[in-house]
């Protein structure tokens, strides 16, 4: 007697293999027979006719930390298949926190004021606790940020750290790594990670190697110095003897265009030599970000209020106004050519008839200068967030296809309803892994559907060691995808991103149904999941 059997299904089992006819039994949380079962019973049976039985979904690069408190369902990530994200990414964490890193998450992310999110804890201890008690749809595997290290030991200073800070920094990295995270990520184009050496991150990336955990680095920069952002990511891998993962790769601005090609050489090159070198990617052209990283890296330091002041200065806005023009002759060029026509408004809380237009659009209207404009408007709310639109469609295919990248979304976990139903933040967070299979699978051939699967569960699994989940086998966690490859599509767009996927039909997260039919059962099945939790140096 199975709990559950998915029957008449073509099973694609995430480790690449060609597709098979069979059913599925689940018992309890793993599933407990492969093969013909229609003599068999369960307590509920799901015929499959036509559909694509896959692992879940493995969201590589997602930044969810704080919305799962907000709402557990997780609701426009568990419809589009994700059965497990890896929060923590780009050096921002839900922990460690002290006071000063909980000031200025309420000044930088306008949800937690308008959720009235309790910040009521400080270790990755409490905050997975915290999380269990409540409950949630997915799994969870957590990295810790290197941006909450900095900040707890040192603010928000522009230089490296003491002896004894850089000491203070590994004890709570070592923490955290033993409370349940599975790496550390760095996003060294935002403060106060920016301000971090080389050496800084080897020395940590260290701790973060006794225990067996991943460095996860949206990496230095994403345009003119890409090249040199990748090599600094494989050396901090090569030195401290861990497995690299780089985030959301892209080359950004059309004077880069092409660059992918040799960046992606380089991993090849490196994983020639024994370094484990991996990256993950999204299905679109455009990223997006918060507005305040268009400004140079000293503006940001000593946190968003000194951010502010300066912003107020005219000698300093004047400043500004140059070095942005002047920072490369690549960036100088965009600006000239109204560069801003390529920055949207995602979400702007007191401003969201702004929500939508360009930067350009919104300086013709008010016949501003757009330097100006986006000085009055951080004034104003340092919390915008931006989609801009810098790589192009030749980079995303050449990114998908090849062998060592997975997929995320690189976005978090929004519902077309409350306070996740606001603005129009960027598609991604309700549609990239049903565009893979839906636009580059099925309509441009860019990738077989069970490669595309691979990319999705035993890849990532493989690389966060999470044994026995991303492949559909006897003995293993049934967390599954079941849907529709003729069917499936992203629909959410810039405009209007609040919209989910078609195609998915069922989703199931440790053998329980979360989505059923295309809706939400409500079910929080899911955990975090602790693979590394190892003896440091063991």
């Amino acid at each position: 007697m199975f709990d559950l059997i998915i029957k008449n299904g073509k099973v694609i089992d995430g480790a690449g293999n060609p597709w098979f006819k069979a059913d599925v039994g689940i018992t309890g949380q793993r599933i407990s027979a492969i093969g013909r079962l229609s003599a068999e019973k369960a307590s509920e049976i799901i015929d499959a006719t036509g559909l694509v039985v896959s692992p879940g979904f493995i969201d590589m690069h997602s930044h969810s930390d704080f919305v799962l408190l907000v709402n557990p369902k997780a609701e426009s990530k568990i419809r589009q298949g994700i059965t497990t994200e890896v929060i923590g990414n780009c050096g921002e964490s839900a922990a460690p926190l002290n006071d000063l890193k909980k000031e200025e998450i309420r000044k930088t992310d306008s949800l937690i004021e308008e959720a009235k999110l309790q910040l009521d804890w400080a270790t990755m201890k409490d905050y997975l606790t915290r999380l269990g008690q409540q409950g949630v749809a997915v799994n969870v595997v957590p990295l810790v940020g290197h941006a909450n290290l900095r900040v707890c030991t040192m603010g928000f200073t522009d230089r490296a750290p003491t002896k004894t800070e850089l000491e203070e920094m590994k004890k709570r990295l070592a923490q955290a790594m033993e409370e349940g995270a599975s790496g550390m990520s760095t996003g060294l184009i935002y403060p106060p990670g920016c301000y971090a050496k080389t050496d800084e991150l080897i020395e940590l990336s260290r701790v973060v190697a006794s225990y067996g955990g991943i460095y996860a680095s949206h990496i230095r920069d994403e345009g003119e110095k890409l090249l040199e952002s990748v090599k600094e990511a494989i050396e901090i891998g090569e030195e401290a003897g861990l497995p690299v993962e780089i985030s959301h790769h892209k080359a950004e601005e059309k004077a880069n265009w092409g660059k992918v090609k040799e960046s992606l050489k380089m991993i090849e090159d490196a994983r020639g030599r024994g370094i484990d070198v991996t990256c993950d990617v999204y299905p679109y052209i455009a990223s997006s970000t918060v507005l305040s990283a268009a400004l140079p890296q000293w503006a940001y330091e000593g946190g968003t209020e000194k951010l502010v002041q300066r912003l107020t200065d005219a000698e300093t806005r004047g400043r500004l106004i140059r070095e942005m023009r002047e920072e490369s002759p690549d960036r100088a060029s965009l600006v000239e050519a109204d560069r801003w026509d390529l920055i949207q408004i995602a979400q702007y809380k007191s401003h969201p008839d702004l929500e939508g237009k360009t930067i350009s659009e919104i300086a013709q209207t008010k016949h501003m200068d757009p330097f100006e404009l986006v000085f009055d408007l951080l004034i104003d709310d340092a919390a915008i967030s931006i989609v801009c639109f810098l790589m192009c469609e030749d980079d995303v295919c050449t990114v998908l296809r090849h062998p060592v990248s997975m997929i995320g979304t690189d976005g978090w976990a929004v519902a077309p309803h409350g306070v996740l139903g606001k603005g129009k933040p960027h598609p991604r967070s309700y549609g990239s892994f049903p565009r893979v299979l839906g636009k580059y699978v099925r309509e441009e051939r860019i990738l077989t559907l069970e490669n595309a699967i691979r990319k999705m569960t035993s890849l990532p699994a493989q690389k966060l060691g999470l044994r026995d989940r991303g492949i559909i086998r006897e003995g293993m966690c049934a967390d599954i995808t079941i849907f529709n490859p003729e069917t499936i599509t992203d629909r959410a767009t810039y405009q209007n991103p609040h919209q989910y996927p078609d195609g998915i039909e069922y989703v199931i997260v440790n053998g329980e149904i979360a989505v059923r039919d295309r809706g939400h059962t409500g079910a929080l099945a899911g955990r975090a999941l602790l693979p590394r939790k190892i003896t440091a140096g063991g």
